[in-house]
């Protein structure tokens, strides 16, 4: 099985051998894409314990191990990485990381500090990075102008209804 964190290795040679506990990640990449692996495999223990031990209590285990295991995991994307590496104390990672909850796809982009306590990584805290205004392409369809999906009903009993 390929990793999910995207890398296209298997899971055993990639994120596994962080999630098994068998290695610890040597980059703060390394650990952001375990961490992805972790959510997508429903793995909540390695989440809390590869986060920051000062802030960890705040952390709500329940919510996280609900989205974890509600969500349909379909992909991570490293942007860039600052730092991070093995000989550093600190670095950021920021990622794209896309999931699909109740039926909605998301993209989450997001840029994440870690740091190193005593030989480890771990996450510290991330913040969401807004993504471009989405611009509707097209013409403006009134509510009582035909349906552009082809139904041949009006928009507003059609596709709108769900807008109004």
């Amino acid at each position: 099985m390929t990793c999910v964190c995207g890398l296209g290795e298997t899971i055993e040679a990639c994120c596994g051998r962080y999630l098994s506990g068998a290695e610890r990640p040597p980059t703060a990449e390394a650990l952001m894409r375990s961490r992805y692996a972790a959510y997508a495999l429903g793995n909540v223990d390695y989440i809390l314990e590869s986060h920051d031990p000062e802030r960890r209590d705040q952390v709500d285990r329940p919510s996280t191990e609900r989205w974890s295991k509600e969500a349909e995991w379909l992909g991570l994307e490293v942007v860039s990485t600052e730092a991070g590496g093995a000989d550093d104390a600190e670095g950021t990672v920021e990622f794209v990381a896309k999931y699909r909850l109740k039926r909605i796809a998301i993209t989450h982009r997001e840029r994440a500090l870690f740091r190193k306590l005593d030989g480890r990584w771990y996450f510290v805290d991330g913040q969401e990075i807004a993504g471009p205004p989405v611009k509707k392409e097209g013409p403006k369809v009134g509510r009582n102008d035909p349906c552009p999906c082809g139904s041949g009903k009006k928009h507003k009993r059609c596709c709108g209804a769900s807008a109004s």
